[in-house]
């Protein structure tokens, strides 16, 4: 029965075990870098096996990605190497960021050819001009991303700069043009290659106190990369001085106005071949592509994996917590606060602590929130057990370990199905944030459609989710009217 579980979650997991031998490629969540991440994947893979490890998320997330080995090299830009990830007060030379990040195990290298800054942008009607004229306008309400509030040459240094009396909003870069255009904020940070400016006719603010330094797009990668994988980083250096900002516009507008996918966006730009005209997916379309089965299986694996662990490691906590009253509050109080964790700083927190992302720290994320409903219920279920029983059980001679198999755990079942089908379809929908760190899942969809601000495409990651959640809670209802009929009179 264990060789049966084990070949069928290796089969589940197929891909997201990774090889070795593969040149991963990272990315980070917002539509230049899935564009870029694509463009260096199949450079690559002209020369050998090359995957795109997509949608990490943040610049500490894909960089402990990089550090750890779990990726090769990704489309980073200077200024966020210098002051973002060097933590140097003011901009260095090539030179000198290539001497701090040598004992990192890192190098900088093939500056594609564009300049993608940071920038603010208001309405066409708005009478401010420049950075400074925000300082005398404290109504505006601004909507900056999370990345940016965070970052040191983001929000902080810029309202420092600029005596900004403003607090800001959190908002999510894929939904901002959309919240400015609708009026709900009045200032959003922007890329300077985001295709959208011209689309919503935004006036980008004078930077007059020069805050912004120059953010060149080049690639950070690992320094042993050219000696394992020459043939792909020779090919990979070709791609130097190739991106204009106009391509680079030209690209993301293909994109996010033209619902042209990342892969066909990077190919008609390697192929120099001109955008085809084509009509806009439909959710049908997206919803049974063709990555429709790998996601599932990937999704399914991380499901099935993480509450099968959870069972393994809740119900015997849960026994225990029932049969020793000096540790059940203790061991329920630590279930319960590792349910509190938020799922993406648990997340971030995981892959330098193991050295790499994908499945394994999305494993281990979804368990510690799949183990507070298994370990609750076996608790309360094992404690609900009628005491005339258990003095019947030992009347006929039957030893504690006895019991509890013939008697206890019977009587049980039927609660602690509920507790796993609980952490079961809790964790269909938790599992989506494995995309995050490239675990893979419907969760991929949902992170592009929130680059892209494409509803269909978040509706074709959310939808077959919920389906599966369904079908979830199904097998487990009827898992618990078999056990309900077996259950001993």
């Amino acid at each position: 029965m264990r060789t049966t579980i084990f070949v069928l979650l290796c089969w589940l997991c197929g891909p997201a075990l990774g090889a070795a031998d593969v040149l991963q490629v990272g990315s980070k969540r917002f539509t230049e870098s899935y564009i870029l991440g694509e463009v260096l994947t199949q450079t690559a893979a002209a020369h050998g096996k090359a995957e795109h490890r997509q949608g990490l998320g943040n610049t500490a997330i894909v960089l402990a990605a990089l550090q750890s080995g779990s990726i090769d090299v990704y489309p980073e830009y200077l200024g966020t190497i210098d002051l973002e990830i060097l933590k140097n007060p003011k901009p260095t030379s090539l030179e000198q960021m290539r001497a701090a990040l040598a004992p990192m195990g890192l190098g900088v290298a093939v500056p594609l050819g564009f300049n993608n800054t940071y920038a603010l942008a208001v309405r066409a009607d708005s009478t401010v001009k420049n950075l400074s004229g925000l300082a005398a306008m404290p109504q505006l309400t601004f909507g900056l991303s999370h990345e940016f509030i965070g970052r040191a040459d983001g929000w902080p240094g810029l309202a420092q700069r600029y005596h900004l009396p403003q607090q800001p909003r959190g908002l999510d870069h894929g939904i901002a043009y959309e919240a400015l255009d609708q009026r709900q904020v009045d200032v959003i940070d922007i890329y300077s290659t985001d295709a959208k400016i011209a689309r919503y006719h935004l006036r980008v603010l004078d930077d007059d106190l020069a805050y912004f330094p120059r953010y060149d797009a080049v690639l950070l990668y690992r320094l042993d990369l050219p000696q394992r994988f020459p043939a792909a980083w020779r090919a990979i250096g070709q791609l130097e001085g190739r991106i204009t900002s106009d391509r680079m516009i030209a690209m993301n507008a293909a994109a996010e106005l033209e619902g042209k996918s990342f892969a066909n966006v990077a190919r008609a730009f390697l192929s120099a071949a001109a955008p085809q005209a084509a009509a806009r997916a439909s959710l049908r379309d997206k919803l049974f592509g063709p990555d429709l089965w790998t996601l599932t299986r990937q999704h399914l694996f991380l499901v099935l994996a993480s509450v099968m662990l959870a069972c393994l490691a809740g119900m015997p906590l849960g026994i225990l917590a029932a049969f020793a009253p000096r540790v059940r509050q203790p061991v329920l109080a630590l279930a319960g606060v590792l349910q509190t964790v938020p799922s993406l700083a648990l997340l971030a927190m995981l892959i330098p602590l193991l050295g790499r992302i994908g499945a394994v720290p999305a494993l281990i994320a979804l368990f510690v929130y799949a183990l507070l409903p298994i370990v609750r219920n076996t608790c309360t279920a094992i404690l609900g057990v009628p005491s005339g029983l258990r003095l019947a059980a030992l009347a006929l001679g039957l030893r504690r370990r006895q019991r509890l198999l013939h008697v206890d755990l019977p009587l049980a079942m039927p609660v602690i199905l509920a507790g796993v089908k609980t952490a079961a379809v809790t964790s269909v929908g938790t599992a989506t944030i494995a995309a995050f760190i490239g675990a893979g899942g419907y969760g991929e969809r949902i992170t592009t459609g929130l680059a892209l601000n494409d509803h269909d495409m978040l509706l074709a990651g959310a939808i077959p989710a919920a389906v599966m959640a369904l079908l979830t809670q199904a097998l487990f209802e009827l898992a618990e009217k078999l056990a309900t009929r077996r259950r001993p009179s």
